[in-house]
């Protein structure tokens, strides 16, 4: 068979040049374009580490204000509430104190008010003990046609006011 006795002639050439190309293809690829590759993966790699960083800084940065922030705001949140404590406690005593005179005013007022009405009272019995005797002394006078001591009246008429 002609075929198989050209293989040897043809298949040493073919198995160096194999070699030649792939001694070629790795000095070129494996000596020039991998380390350019690795060097440039590298170098994503260490932005990417450095960007990760500067993420995470900026992470801790804004919880590190925004900590302060809540803070602040805690520490304002019960200024004001003291403020407001001590305003509805202003307030209260300035109502109380206001109550407390007004209700003095009004005692007051309540007093006098009860002393005009005893004086009153006091008058209008006195004046109405004094028509009464005056009007009984007339009736006696008229119905029975005697006449009756204004003394004796007044005291007939007490009597009767004081049962009655």
């Amino acid at each position: 068979m002609p075929q198989i006795e050209q293989i040897s002639e043809f298949l040493s050439s073919q198995v160096f040049w194999l070699l030649v190309f792939f001694g070629f293809t790795f000095v070129v690829v494996g000596l020039g374009m991998v380390p350019k590759i690795l060097g440039t993966v590298e170098l994503r790699d260490g932005q990417i580490a450095g960007d990760l960083a500067a993420a995470q800084a900026a992470r801790d940065a804004a919880t590190s204000d925004e900590e302060a922030w809540r803070q602040r705001e805690n520490a304002n949140r019960s200024a004001a509430q003291s403020l407001i404590g001590e305003a509805k406690a202003k307030a209260a005593a300035a109502s109380a104190a206001k109550l407390a005179e007004t209700q003095a005013r009004l005692d007051a007022r309540l007093a006098e008010a009860e002393t005009a009405i005893a004086a009153a009272r006091t008058s209008a019995m006195a004046e109405i003990e004094g028509v009464a005797a005056d009007a009984a002394r007339d009736i006696v006078a008229r119905v029975a046609g005697t006449e009756v001591e204004p003394a004796a009246a007044e005291a007939a008429v007490k009597e009767v006011m004081a049962h009655g």
